[in-house]
């Protein structure tokens, strides 16, 4: 199949825009590589790389942050697709949004080969991607898996990709399919508290243990952004099975849900210590704490502590 001389990775997504683009280099490893950021072109630069080569050698321009590129040389690459020279190729990389929008819909129209990079959202569009990154490794992982892994990295896509390619490479390869055991064990191995295992503890009512793991966290270098974010999944994972019936089946729960059943029969057990108002009272906590973190506060470490320990002393009753 004849490689595109024209690409376009389009979209914020850095680890899909990273993988694309290391993808079609390495398709191209025998091309000269040259590089350009966008901010940094000046005017004339651009032509100057892109000029036919006296020695007719396969060449690919890489052009960085195409979104930043002034105006004079968006036009400079307009007026240029429709001349360009067969032995060259061009990757450029827009990180998305309305700026350089125009640029963006010539290159298009120029037949570019379009790579769409998009932010995962949908908690959808996760799953496939981990099920995906297990496959281009060569092994498979079940539903359960898919749900504890993503649960644990939190939104992190650089982390989430990381874990797929360690725990396909760490589990026994003559395992047909990886589980959530596999992926707890992976993360219970692992030196450093997460900020699940603040949030773990601190709604089950330990606060002693979710301060010990929360300066654990801090201290590997968890953002503390991230632990915020891990409590209040699990709050509100708590608060969507609190309002389901409490003897229906996790496993006809699941899809109404949109959890995994294993995290149904988990949050149940959690919240078996949860009185009326305790959502409210721990949502507001957050709340405090984000601002706090963000500047809100002087010392945004004690108002995390604080906001932790009085989730887990309320839960304990305390």
């Amino acid at each position: 199949m004849a490689l595109a001389e024209l690409i376009l990775i389009h979209g914020s997504e850095e680890v899909l825009a990273d993988r694309a683009l290391a993808e079609a280099l390495t398709a191209r490893v025998e091309f000269e590589r040259t590089t350009l950021n966008g901010d940094e072109i000046e005017l004339g630069r651009y032509s100057e790389v892109i000029a036919p080569s006296l020695f007719a050698d396969k060449r690919v321009v890489v052009i960085r942050d195409l979104q930043d590129a002034q105006a004079e040389v968006a036009e400079e690459i307009i007026h240029s697709l429709d001349q360009l020279d067969p032995n060259l190729h061009l990757i450029f990389i827009h990180r998305g949004g309305v700026k350089g929008k125009g640029l963006v819909e010539k290159i298009k129209k120029a037949k570019a080969e379009v790579i769409t990079c998009e932010p995962m959202k949908k908690i959808t569009d996760k799953q496939t991607f981990v099920r995906e990154e297990f496959a281009r490794h060569g092994r498979k992982i079940s539903s359960g898996g898919v749900s504890a892994l993503i649960d644990a990295t939190g939104s992190d896509m650089r982390e989430l990709a990381a874990a797929c390619s360690q725990i396909a490479f760490d589990t026994i390869a003559s395992k047909a399919t990886i589980d959530e055991d596999d992926i707890a064990k992976y993360y219970q191995g692992r030196v450093e508290a997460t900020g699940f295992d603040v949030a773990d503890a601190a709604v089950a009512g330990d606060p002693q243990g979710a301060l010990i793991a929360l300066r654990n966290a801090l201290d590997s270098g968890t953002d503390p952004i991230m632990i915020i974010s891990a409590i209040a999944t699990s709050v509100r994972t708590i608060a969507k099975v609190s309002g389901a019936p409490r003897n229906a089946n996790p496993y006809q729960l699941a899809s109404s849900l949109k959890l995994a059943p294993w995290q149904i029969e988990k949050a149940r057990r959690q919240m078996s210590k949860w009185a009326p108002g305790m959502i409210t009272f721990s949502i507001k906590e957050l709340a405090r704490a984000d601002l706090a973190v963000k500047g809100a506060e002087a010392d945004p470490i004690y108002a995390l502590e604080r906001t932790v320990v009085a989730i887990a002393k309320k839960v304990a009753g305390k």
